[in-house]
Protein backbone atom coordinates (compact mmCIF):
# COMPACT_ATOMS: atom_id res chain seq x y z
CA UNK A 1 0.00 0.00 0.00
CA UNK A 2 1.00 3.63 -0.67
CA UNK A 3 0.61 6.22 2.70
CA UNK A 4 -1.07 9.33 1.04
CA UNK A 5 -1.11 11.23 4.79
CA UNK A 6 0.85 10.34 7.93
CA UNK A 7 -0.87 10.85 11.16
CA UNK A 8 0.76 13.16 14.06
CA UNK A 9 -2.07 12.77 16.52
CA UNK A 10 -1.13 12.25 20.27
CA UNK A 11 -1.74 8.90 21.14
CA UNK A 12 -3.12 6.68 18.88
CA UNK A 13 -1.08 7.12 15.22
CA UNK A 14 -3.08 6.27 11.92
CA UNK A 15 -2.27 6.46 8.72
CA UNK A 16 -4.38 6.96 5.93
CA UNK A 17 -3.38 5.01 2.98
CA UNK A 18 -4.40 3.77 -0.51
CA UNK A 19 -4.82 0.17 -1.75
CA UNK A 20 -3.38 -1.35 -5.35
CA UNK A 21 -6.92 -0.96 -5.68
CA UNK A 22 -7.31 2.23 -4.97
CA UNK A 23 -9.22 2.25 -2.11
CA UNK A 24 -8.57 4.69 0.45
CA UNK A 25 -8.69 4.00 4.35
CA UNK A 26 -6.53 4.36 7.31
CA UNK A 27 -3.99 2.03 8.91
CA UNK A 28 -2.70 1.95 12.43
CA UNK A 29 1.14 2.66 12.42
CA UNK A 30 2.12 -0.03 14.42
CA UNK A 31 1.08 -2.34 11.87
CA UNK A 32 3.08 -0.81 9.31
CA UNK A 33 6.78 -1.14 7.70
CA UNK A 34 8.09 1.86 5.85
CA UNK A 35 10.07 0.65 2.85
CA UNK A 36 12.26 3.23 0.97
CA UNK A 37 11.53 4.05 -2.60
CA UNK A 38 13.65 1.29 -4.71
CA UNK A 39 15.18 2.53 -8.25
CA UNK A 40 17.56 1.29 -10.38
CA UNK A 41 20.71 1.39 -9.28
CA UNK A 42 23.39 0.06 -12.03
CA UNK A 43 22.36 -1.55 -15.46
CA UNK A 44 24.47 -4.70 -16.85
CA UNK A 45 24.97 -5.76 -20.55
CA UNK A 46 26.42 -9.21 -21.49
CA UNK A 47 26.21 -10.84 -24.92
CA UNK A 48 27.74 -14.43 -26.75
CA UNK A 49 29.16 -11.93 -29.41
CA UNK A 50 29.68 -8.06 -30.30
CA UNK A 51 30.23 -9.46 -34.10
CA UNK A 52 27.20 -10.14 -35.27
CA UNK A 53 27.35 -10.97 -39.22
CA UNK A 54 24.54 -9.31 -41.77
CA UNK A 55 20.90 -10.52 -41.29
CA UNK A 56 21.79 -12.62 -38.09
CA UNK A 57 20.50 -12.21 -34.89
CA UNK A 58 21.30 -11.72 -31.59
CA UNK A 59 19.75 -11.31 -27.93
CA UNK A 60 20.91 -8.76 -25.34
CA UNK A 61 20.82 -10.16 -21.66
CA UNK A 62 20.21 -7.30 -19.39
CA UNK A 63 20.79 -7.67 -15.68
CA UNK A 64 19.00 -4.99 -12.72
CA UNK A 65 20.54 -4.07 -9.96
CA UNK A 66 19.45 -3.62 -6.88
CA UNK A 67 17.16 -7.19 -7.70
CA UNK A 68 14.30 -5.57 -6.27
CA UNK A 69 13.99 -2.93 -8.87
CA UNK A 70 14.06 -5.92 -11.93
CA UNK A 71 11.00 -5.06 -13.23
CA UNK A 72 11.27 -1.35 -13.56
CA UNK A 73 10.67 -0.28 -17.16
CA UNK A 74 13.89 0.25 -18.93
CA UNK A 75 14.59 1.73 -22.76
CA UNK A 76 16.47 0.51 -25.72
CA UNK A 77 18.07 2.30 -28.34
CA UNK A 78 20.56 1.90 -31.31
CA UNK A 79 22.84 4.67 -32.59
CA UNK A 80 22.70 3.51 -35.44
CA UNK A 81 19.66 1.75 -36.40
CA UNK A 82 20.22 1.17 -40.10
CA UNK A 83 23.06 -0.71 -39.21
CA UNK A 84 21.66 -2.53 -36.50
CA UNK A 85 18.10 -2.56 -34.73
CA UNK A 86 16.87 -3.54 -31.54
CA UNK A 87 13.32 -4.09 -30.07
CA UNK A 88 11.91 -3.70 -26.64
CA UNK A 89 12.85 -7.38 -25.74
CA UNK A 90 16.67 -7.04 -26.30
CA UNK A 91 16.42 -8.57 -29.74
CA UNK A 92 19.08 -7.45 -32.13
CA UNK A 93 18.68 -7.95 -36.11
CA UNK A 94 22.12 -7.03 -37.85
CA UNK A 95 21.22 -5.07 -41.41
CA UNK A 96 24.65 -4.02 -42.83
CA UNK A 97 28.17 -3.48 -42.47
CA UNK A 98 29.41 -0.83 -39.48
CA UNK A 99 29.66 0.24 -36.15
CA UNK A 100 26.76 0.69 -33.71
CA UNK A 101 26.19 0.99 -30.21
CA UNK A 102 23.10 -0.49 -28.27
CA UNK A 103 22.15 1.47 -25.30
CA UNK A 104 19.55 0.31 -22.26
CA UNK A 105 18.61 3.43 -20.16
CA UNK A 106 16.29 3.16 -16.93
CA UNK A 107 13.05 5.27 -17.73
CA UNK A 108 13.01 6.90 -13.85
CA UNK A 109 16.39 7.91 -13.62
CA UNK A 110 19.52 8.65 -15.89
CA UNK A 111 21.25 5.23 -15.23
CA UNK A 112 22.31 3.54 -18.32
CA UNK A 113 24.68 1.40 -20.31
CA UNK A 114 25.75 0.42 -23.45
CA UNK A 115 27.59 -1.89 -25.71
CA UNK A 116 29.35 -1.54 -29.17
CA UNK A 117 28.64 -3.94 -31.99
CA UNK A 118 30.26 -4.21 -34.94
CA UNK A 119 28.19 -5.87 -38.07
CA UNK A 120 30.19 -8.10 -40.44
CA UNK A 121 29.42 -8.55 -44.58
CA UNK A 122 31.26 -11.90 -44.87
CA UNK A 123 32.16 -12.91 -48.60
CA UNK A 124 29.70 -15.79 -50.33
CA UNK A 125 30.51 -16.30 -53.87
CA UNK A 126 32.64 -14.64 -56.42
CA UNK A 127 32.70 -14.67 -60.19
CA UNK A 128 34.84 -13.41 -62.78
CA UNK A 129 34.27 -12.02 -65.89
CA UNK A 130 35.86 -14.95 -68.40
CA UNK A 131 37.01 -18.80 -68.04
CA UNK A 132 38.85 -19.20 -70.91
CA UNK A 133 40.83 -17.15 -73.00
CA UNK A 134 42.96 -17.08 -76.24
CA UNK A 135 45.40 -15.02 -76.67
CA UNK A 136 47.85 -13.17 -78.95
CA UNK A 137 51.25 -12.94 -78.39
CA UNK A 138 51.68 -9.50 -76.07
CA UNK A 139 47.88 -9.35 -75.47
CA UNK A 140 46.68 -7.67 -72.33
CA UNK A 141 43.44 -8.71 -70.62
CA UNK A 142 41.89 -7.53 -67.43
CA UNK A 143 40.43 -9.81 -65.04
CA UNK A 144 36.75 -8.36 -63.23
CA UNK A 145 36.22 -10.59 -60.06
CA UNK A 146 32.51 -9.83 -58.80
CA UNK A 147 32.63 -10.30 -55.00
CA UNK A 148 29.01 -11.53 -53.72
CA UNK A 149 27.26 -9.80 -51.76
CA UNK A 150 28.63 -6.49 -53.33
CA UNK A 151 29.29 -5.05 -49.95
CA UNK A 152 31.47 -8.19 -48.67
CA UNK A 153 33.66 -6.17 -45.88
CA UNK A 154 36.75 -8.28 -47.31
CA UNK A 155 37.13 -8.29 -51.31
CA UNK A 156 40.70 -8.92 -51.58
CA UNK A 157 41.75 -10.79 -54.16
CA UNK A 158 44.70 -12.86 -54.82
CA UNK A 159 46.33 -13.84 -58.67
CA UNK A 160 48.40 -16.37 -59.56
CA UNK A 161 49.67 -17.91 -62.65
CA UNK A 162 50.59 -21.70 -62.71
CA UNK A 163 52.87 -20.75 -66.14
CA UNK A 164 54.30 -17.50 -65.93
CA UNK A 165 56.16 -17.83 -68.85
CA UNK A 166 53.70 -18.14 -71.01
CA UNK A 167 51.38 -15.75 -69.50
CA UNK A 168 51.65 -13.30 -66.37
CA UNK A 169 49.00 -11.75 -63.70
CA UNK A 170 49.86 -8.94 -61.72
CA UNK A 171 47.84 -7.94 -58.38
CA UNK A 172 45.26 -6.25 -60.05
CA UNK A 173 44.54 -8.57 -62.11
CA UNK A 174 45.80 -7.61 -65.26
CA UNK A 175 46.80 -10.63 -67.80
CA UNK A 176 49.60 -10.60 -69.94
CA UNK A 177 50.28 -13.13 -72.85
CA UNK A 178 54.08 -13.80 -72.84
CA UNK A 179 54.78 -17.23 -75.36
CA UNK A 180 52.63 -19.47 -77.26
CA UNK A 181 51.50 -22.11 -75.21
CA UNK A 182 48.96 -22.92 -72.64
CA UNK A 183 48.70 -21.65 -68.88
CA UNK A 184 46.06 -21.08 -66.13
CA UNK A 185 45.60 -18.46 -63.99
CA UNK A 186 44.16 -18.99 -60.60
CA UNK A 187 41.88 -16.24 -59.05
CA UNK A 188 40.72 -16.68 -55.22
CA UNK A 189 39.44 -14.53 -52.41
CA UNK A 190 41.21 -14.07 -49.42
CA UNK A 191 38.27 -14.85 -47.60
CA UNK A 192 36.65 -18.20 -47.52
CA UNK A 193 39.38 -19.38 -50.28
CA UNK A 194 36.68 -19.56 -52.89
CA UNK A 195 38.82 -20.00 -56.35
CA UNK A 196 38.06 -19.59 -59.99
CA UNK A 197 40.66 -20.41 -62.65
CA UNK A 198 41.04 -18.80 -66.58
CA UNK A 199 42.54 -21.48 -69.05
CA UNK A 200 44.90 -19.34 -71.22
CA UNK A 201 45.56 -20.70 -74.64
CA UNK A 202 48.11 -18.41 -75.97
CA UNK A 203 48.89 -18.18 -80.46
CA UNK A 204 51.22 -16.60 -82.37
CA UNK A 205 50.25 -12.59 -82.71
CA UNK A 206 48.51 -12.28 -86.30
CA UNK A 207 49.94 -9.70 -88.71
CA UNK A 208 47.82 -6.29 -89.45
CA UNK A 209 47.20 -8.32 -93.07
CA UNK A 210 45.69 -11.27 -91.70
CA UNK A 211 42.58 -9.48 -89.37
CA UNK A 212 40.26 -6.62 -90.07
CA UNK A 213 37.22 -6.01 -87.95
CA UNK A 214 34.76 -3.39 -89.09
CA UNK A 215 35.29 0.13 -87.67
CA UNK A 216 31.87 0.06 -85.99
CA UNK A 217 33.16 -3.01 -83.25
CA UNK A 218 34.93 -2.93 -80.64
CA UNK A 219 37.69 -5.22 -79.54
CA UNK A 220 39.30 -5.53 -76.74
CA UNK A 221 41.10 -8.82 -76.03
CA UNK A 222 39.22 -11.33 -77.27
CA UNK A 223 35.52 -9.59 -76.69
CA UNK A 224 34.18 -8.43 -79.37
CA UNK A 225 31.24 -5.81 -78.76
CA UNK A 226 29.96 -2.83 -80.74
CA UNK A 227 27.32 -5.07 -82.91
CA UNK A 228 24.07 -4.07 -84.76
CA UNK A 229 21.53 -5.59 -82.85
CA UNK A 230 18.92 -5.81 -86.32
CA UNK A 231 22.13 -7.63 -88.06
CA UNK A 232 23.06 -10.48 -85.80
CA UNK A 233 22.83 -13.20 -88.54
CA UNK A 234 26.03 -15.34 -88.97
CA UNK A 235 26.28 -14.13 -92.53
CA UNK A 236 26.37 -10.43 -91.27
CA UNK A 237 28.81 -11.27 -88.31
CA UNK A 238 31.22 -12.57 -91.23
CA UNK A 239 30.81 -9.79 -93.12
CA UNK A 240 32.04 -7.24 -90.71
CA UNK A 241 35.78 -9.57 -90.46
CA UNK A 242 38.35 -9.35 -93.09
CA UNK A 243 40.68 -12.33 -93.27
CA UNK A 244 42.42 -14.99 -95.27
CA UNK A 245 41.62 -17.68 -92.16
CA UNK A 246 38.15 -19.58 -92.22
CA UNK A 247 35.54 -18.08 -89.80
CA UNK A 248 33.86 -20.42 -87.86
CA UNK A 249 30.60 -19.74 -85.27
CA UNK A 250 29.35 -21.26 -82.44
CA UNK A 251 26.28 -20.33 -80.33
CA UNK A 252 27.02 -20.42 -76.76
CA UNK A 253 26.30 -24.20 -76.04
CA UNK A 254 29.10 -25.19 -78.74
CA UNK A 255 27.21 -25.59 -81.39
CA UNK A 256 27.99 -24.27 -84.67
CA UNK A 257 25.48 -21.84 -86.46
CA UNK A 258 24.85 -21.79 -89.72
CA UNK A 259 24.55 -18.50 -92.12
CA UNK A 260 20.53 -17.68 -91.77
CA UNK A 261 21.35 -18.52 -87.88
CA UNK A 262 21.66 -15.67 -85.17
CA UNK A 263 24.56 -14.86 -82.46
CA UNK A 264 23.68 -13.74 -78.99
CA UNK A 265 26.11 -12.98 -76.10
CA UNK A 266 28.76 -15.99 -75.58
CA UNK A 267 28.82 -17.28 -79.28
CA UNK A 268 32.16 -17.85 -80.64
CA UNK A 269 34.08 -16.69 -83.49
CA UNK A 270 37.54 -19.23 -84.90
CA UNK A 271 39.71 -18.33 -86.97
CA UNK A 272 40.61 -21.84 -88.10
CA UNK A 273 43.51 -22.18 -90.95
CA UNK A 274 43.73 -24.68 -93.86
CA UNK A 275 44.78 -27.57 -90.82
CA UNK A 276 42.01 -26.59 -88.56
CA UNK A 277 44.55 -25.19 -86.30
CA UNK A 278 42.63 -22.37 -83.99
CA UNK A 279 44.85 -19.24 -84.66
CA UNK A 280 42.30 -17.12 -82.58
CA UNK A 281 38.67 -16.79 -80.62
CA UNK A 282 36.76 -13.95 -79.79
CA UNK A 283 33.77 -13.86 -77.90
CA UNK A 284 30.35 -12.02 -78.65
CA UNK A 285 28.93 -9.56 -75.94
CA UNK A 286 26.11 -7.87 -76.36
CA UNK A 287 24.67 -5.34 -73.66
CA UNK A 288 21.37 -6.40 -72.58
CA UNK A 289 21.44 -10.51 -73.93
CA UNK A 290 22.46 -11.69 -70.44
CA UNK A 291 20.84 -15.34 -71.29
CA UNK A 292 22.66 -15.39 -74.86
CA UNK A 293 19.30 -16.17 -77.28
CA UNK A 294 20.87 -12.63 -79.33
CA UNK A 295 17.27 -10.81 -77.95
CA UNK A 296 16.73 -8.30 -75.34
CA UNK A 297 13.85 -8.82 -73.49
CA UNK A 298 11.09 -9.91 -70.42
CA UNK A 299 13.56 -13.03 -70.13
CA UNK A 300 16.55 -10.97 -69.65
CA UNK A 301 14.99 -8.64 -67.05
CA UNK A 302 14.29 -11.73 -65.01
CA UNK A 303 17.74 -13.35 -65.43
CA UNK A 304 19.56 -10.05 -64.32
CA UNK A 305 16.91 -9.93 -61.57
CA UNK A 306 18.24 -12.92 -60.19
CA UNK A 307 21.67 -12.03 -60.17
CA UNK A 308 21.01 -8.74 -57.89
CA UNK A 309 19.01 -10.54 -55.87
CA UNK A 310 21.71 -12.76 -55.43
CA UNK A 311 19.65 -15.99 -56.45
CA UNK A 312 21.50 -17.35 -59.09
CA UNK A 313 25.15 -14.97 -59.94
CA UNK A 314 26.37 -14.44 -64.01
CA UNK A 315 28.97 -15.49 -64.77
CA UNK A 316 31.93 -15.06 -67.60
CA UNK A 317 30.64 -12.89 -70.58
CA UNK A 318 27.28 -12.83 -69.45
CA UNK A 319 27.92 -11.00 -66.12
CA UNK A 320 29.54 -8.43 -68.76
CA UNK A 321 26.88 -8.27 -70.78
CA UNK A 322 24.78 -7.20 -67.47
CA UNK A 323 26.50 -4.43 -66.75
CA UNK A 324 24.78 -2.38 -69.44
CA UNK A 325 25.84 1.05 -68.25
CA UNK A 326 29.59 0.18 -68.60
CA UNK A 327 31.11 0.58 -65.82
CA UNK A 328 32.69 -1.71 -65.35
CA UNK A 329 31.09 -3.13 -61.80
CA UNK A 330 28.66 -5.73 -60.71
CA UNK A 331 25.52 -5.38 -62.74
CA UNK A 332 22.90 -3.18 -59.99
CA UNK A 333 19.13 -1.96 -60.41
CA UNK A 334 19.95 0.99 -62.58
CA UNK A 335 21.27 -2.08 -65.34
CA UNK A 336 17.48 -3.28 -64.80
CA UNK A 337 16.24 -0.14 -65.42
CA UNK A 338 17.77 0.43 -68.55
CA UNK A 339 16.36 -3.21 -69.85
CA UNK A 340 13.14 -2.35 -68.56
CA UNK A 341 13.60 1.20 -70.98
CA UNK A 342 14.31 -0.90 -73.85
CA UNK A 343 11.92 -3.52 -73.82
CA UNK A 344 9.39 -0.39 -73.46
CA UNK A 345 10.86 1.36 -76.21
CA UNK A 346 11.79 4.94 -74.29
CA UNK A 347 15.49 4.28 -74.96
CA UNK A 348 17.42 1.21 -76.71
CA UNK A 349 20.38 -0.17 -75.29
CA UNK A 350 23.65 1.07 -76.94
CA UNK A 351 26.08 -1.47 -78.05
CA UNK A 352 29.06 0.68 -78.16
CA UNK A 353 31.04 0.91 -74.90
CA UNK A 354 34.23 2.91 -73.89
CA UNK A 355 37.40 1.63 -73.64
CA UNK A 356 37.37 0.67 -69.97
CA UNK A 357 40.12 -1.65 -69.90
CA UNK A 358 42.17 -0.24 -72.20
CA UNK A 359 42.16 2.80 -69.98
CA UNK A 360 43.27 0.52 -67.29
CA UNK A 361 46.14 -0.71 -68.95
CA UNK A 362 47.45 2.63 -70.03
CA UNK A 363 47.29 4.30 -66.77
CA UNK A 364 49.02 1.12 -65.51
CA UNK A 365 51.73 1.40 -68.43
CA UNK A 366 52.55 5.27 -67.77
CA UNK A 367 52.34 5.05 -64.07
CA UNK A 368 55.38 1.94 -64.31
CA UNK A 369 57.02 3.93 -67.05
Amino acid sequence: MTRIQKGRQVGELWDRVILPNGIVGYVFQNYLKEVPNVQIEQIKLSVNRTVINKGESETLKVEIIPEEAKDHEIEYSSSNPNILSVDNQGNLLAIQSGMADIKVKAKENNVASSIRFQVYTPLTDMQINVDSLVMQEGDRFVILPVCIPSDADNQNIIYTSEKEEIATVDKTGNIVARKEGNTKIVVQTEEAKITREIQITVVPKLGEEEIKFDEELRVEQNEITGWDMEKLEVASVKDKIQTSYRIQVYNNKGQELTEEQRIGTGSRIQLVDEKDVIKMEYYIILYGDVNGDGKINSADLLVLQRHILEIEPLKGVYLKAGNINKNGKNPSSLDSLLIQRHILGLKPIQQREKAIEAERFDKKEEEER
